[in-house]
């Protein structure tokens, strides 16, 4: 049966809707950013760039780094842009938009998200690369998909267990990373590279714990969850994309890794004295593991 209109919508000329991309215009391993402005400053190591185009947040340019082909695409910030762009890439490569079914022979994609983030853990310094070894989704995202084998339920329970949030807030999911990208990138020799838990939260202010002016419904939750352990790995870091991004990916049968640039210690108050260098060099080493893959 076809995808009807209202669910694969597309463009005047073919593209699909939010992106603006056709199934050409895209490389099978494709990098993510939060930030449009980034798009090109992970594309100024490139040898050559073949395609580009915009639209709102959605900034896309493909290209060569030593003969790799590589597309790297800025989502916007946050968990909702997240289902637009996985969806949406997914179905370039996966469904044939001319007769609107899915193919019968389904292609993998590596997405490969080069983001900033805060730590909260002391060891976790700023400056680092943190690996995002699995991501606790706080988001709710995976919840409204059919998502057999994707969470790990031991692990999701463990935390479920741990946090006892209120039902208000919703139930919090553990999801791991795509195993062989993390050793992947984890055999490099980077100085500056650790790995743990990712937390993708809903929001910057309340959701991470931040008090402006409204006083938070659970004020102790960012410690709380700071203190989550399992399997001899904690939490490290609180973003906006890594849980939905591994979730999507899995249930859609694509790999994922989400590398951050640590830029802030919320446990010691600390933030980066030069962020835009610490993100320069860890989108060089990102580039430099995706040439080896």
């Amino acid at each position: 049966m076809s995808i009807k209109n209202s669910e694969l919508i597309l463009n005047p000329d073919g593209s699909i809707y939010h992106l603006n991309l056709k199934p050409e215009d895209i490389a099978d391993t494709i990098i993510t950013v939060g930030d449009q402005d980034r798009v090109e400053k992970v594309t100024s190591f490139f040898d050559e760039i073949i395609f580009e185009t915009q639209k709102r947040e959605f900034k896309t340019q493909t290209g060569f780094y030593k003969a790799k082909k590589i597309t790297v695409i800025s989502t916007g910030i946050g968990i909702d842009n997240i289902d637009i762009v996985l969806n949406e890439l997914d179905a370039l490569v996966n469904i044939d938009l001319s007769t609107r079914k899915p193919k019968k022979q389904l292609k993998r994609l590596k997405f490969i998200r080069i983001g900033t983030s805060g730590s909260v853990q002391k060891q976790v310094k700023v400056d680092q690369f943190l690996i995002s070894s699995a991501g606790i989704g706080m988001d709710g995202l995976l919840h409204f998909y059919q998502h057999k084998n994707a969470i790990d339920e031991e692990a999701s329970l463990a935390l479920n267990n741990h946090l006892n949030l209120s039902s208000k807030i919703g139930q919090p999911y553990f999801i791991s990373a795509d195993q062989d990208l993390l050793s992947h990138f984890l055999a490099s020799e980077q100085e500056n590279l650790t790995t743990g838990f990712t937390a993708t939260n809903i929001g910057f202010y309340g959701p991470q714990g931040r008090v402006l002016r409204i006083p938070l419904s659970h004020p102790d939750f960012i410690d709380q969850l700071a203190k989550f352990s399992y399997q001899q790995q904690s939490l490290c870091n609180l973003e906006m994309e890594t849980s939905a991004i591994y979730g999507l990916a899995k249930v859609l049968g694509h790999q994922a890794l989400s590398l951050n640039a640590i830029i802030a210690n919320r446990a010691t108050g600390h933030f980066s004295k030069d962020p835009k260098k610490t993100v320069m060099e860890l989108i060089e080493y990102t580039l430099q593991q995706i040439s080896r893959l």
